[in-house]
């Protein structure tokens, strides 16, 4: 009987090919983003917190929904903040299991989202005192909205993702047109324009991500 040797080289070039594309698919699937975990927290917090604060604080001061003053915007700091400790995490986690520059990336990216934040964060609540009330709801919104769209546009450089660029764009869009509409109406359009569209491109892109798998 003749021993088989599981180590033996491919027979052929078109098996060492095969081979080769089978092991860059497997690496691929494993360092791949779940886009849920990276779409859906920010989709979530702005969808929520950004429809609270419409229905409270509408266009010209109208009050759609009698609600607490304070609660839509507590409720959008609280749904933010879990968003970019989700982000943090997620790209810490997946530059764990790399080596080289693929971890410092996802490391970096990560940690840039909390640090942005921090000095915009500080730096709108020193210049917000000077504002009337409506405009200091509206300067926090543009420059966080503002913010994530630069970041996106950002990491879309790094992973090389046409997707992740046009959805920072996007929301750059729609944060200026909401800025030129004035307070209340931002809120809308970053309640449905931005926060329904991270949702859905996070579930378009992991119905994508499943399709592939199941191709590859």
């Amino acid at each position: 009987m003749t021993p088989v040797d599981d180590d033996a080289p491919p027979a052929s070039a078109a098996e060492s090919l095969e081979l080769i594309r089978r092991e860059r698919a497997a690496a691929a699937r494993t360092m791949a983003l779940n886009p849920l975990l990276y779409y859906m927290p920010w989709g979530g917090a702005w969808l929520i917190g950004f429809g609270l604060l419409f229905l409270r604080y509408g266009p010209d001061g109208r009050v759609f929904v009698h609600l607490p003053a304070g609660l839509p915007l507590a409720s959008l700091f609280a749904l933010m903040a879990l968003a970019m400790a989700s982000t943090v995490l997620v790209s810490a986690v997946r530059g764990r299991g790399l080596e080289g520059r693929p971890s410092w990336q996802g490391t970096a990216f990560g940690f840039a989202w909390f640090f942005a934040f921090a000095g915009v964060g500080t730096t709108t609540n020193h210049f917000a005192q000077f504002l009337p009330e409506a405009e200091q709801g509206l300067l926090w919104a543009c420059t966080s909205v503002g913010l994530v769209g630069a970041l996106y546009m950002a990491g879309a450089a790094i992973w090389t993702s046409r997707d992740m660029f046009v959805l920072g764009a996007w929301l750059t869009v729609i944060n200026i047109a909401g800025v030129m509409a004035g307070p209340g109406w931002h809120s809308l359009f970053i309640s449905l324009g931005g926060g329904g569209g991270l949702c859905l491109l996070g579930i378009l892109l992991h119905l994508r991500a499943r399709s592939a798998g199941r191709r590859g």
